[in-house]
């Protein structure tokens, strides 16, 4: 990786997320009363990008947003956090918007309406990660403007780490321009499992299990088992994104993958005892703090 290189560049998607609590999913046909949970910055590409920030990385995130209210909300969070922001406004789609249900278990179901999510391209993708020394990015955006982003960082020097979530066949063929690959246990069922990951070029996958922890997978050395820290969810909408977006922010400091996954692994377990997809309360002294504590 080039000496000149810093910080993390995140490429994907950012939604305004409107919050229902309910006890159950609805059935078919079904209207169910809940209690309105509220209003929060979101999106797989956001959540990941503030949670690098406050984990301490300099970080800028690409994404495309609407001309609208929703998109005024996502650059105050942005700005907050302490990201730079390359914002494109669409002139014909709105902000995206996540339709999250939340159980009183801390689980969640999520409906996303794309938007002008889905207007990101590849021109927009390598802009957004030039000099960055990690590249990170899911798959909530066009998966052609995916993988160019990665390409362009691999041949640039950067590390580059795909969370394939939601997981989409095209993950696969992205392998080879891919450093880490972050899966959870369905996305990684959908992909073929950890084996066929591994022949299509992945060398490190993470594979995250939620309170089960997290499994290092390196081709040719046995699996390593990072365990979770033990939490009272509150909600776990967005633990997964501030767990990928610490790791990236760790790996840009130069630490281990090892290392990484330990602090990233707390980073989730802040997220998650918070309502919403990202909160103040993460930041490298609290994510510190709870590792110190195992």
């Amino acid at each position: 990786m080039s000496d000149t290189r810093t910080g993390v560049a995140v490429v994907g998607s950012a939604n305004l997320d409107l919050v229902v609590e309910v006890s159950r999913p609805p059935l078919v046909g079904e209207t169910l009363l809940g209690r309105a949970g509220g209003r929060f910055s979101g999106g797989k590409g956001l959540n990941q990008a503030v949670s690098s920030a406050r984990s301490g990385s300099r970080t800028r995130f690409c994404a495309v947003v609407g001309q609208d209210e929703a998109a005024d909300v996502l650059e105050r969070t942005l700005s907050d956090a302490g990201v730079t922001t390359v914002l494109r406004r669409s002139a014909a789609a709105p902000t995206g918007v996540a339709h999250v249900l939340a159980f009183a278990d801390g689980d969640n179901s999520i409906i996303v309406a794309a938007g002008a999510n889905a207007e990101l391209d590849a021109d927009d993708a390598i802009a957004g990660i030039e000099g960055a020394a990690v590249v990170l990015a899911q798959l909530e955006v066009p998966a052609a403007s995916v993988s160019a982003a990665l390409h362009a960082g691999r041949i640039a020097g950067a590390l580059t780490i795909l969370n394939a979530a939601p997981a989409h066949p095209a993950a696969v063929e992205m392998l080879p321009d891919v450093d880490v690959l972050v899966v959870n246990e369905t996305e990684c069922a959908e992909l073929g499992g950890i084996d066929r990951l591994h022949a299509a070029g992945a060398q490190t996958i993470v594979l995250t299990q939620g309170a089960g922890g997290v499994v290092l997978h390196r081709a040719g050395r046995d699996p390593l088992h990072t365990e979770a820290f033990r939490i009272d969810p509150v909600d776990t909408t967005g633990a997964g994104d501030a767990f990928c977006g610490a790791l990236a922010a760790s790996l840009a400091r130069g630490d281990g993958i090892e290392e990484a996954l330990i602090g990233a692994s707390a980073a989730g377990a802040i997220v998650a005892q918070h309502r919403g997809a990202t909160t103040a309360a993460l930041s490298a002294e609290s994510i510190a703090t709870l590792v110190a504590s195992r």
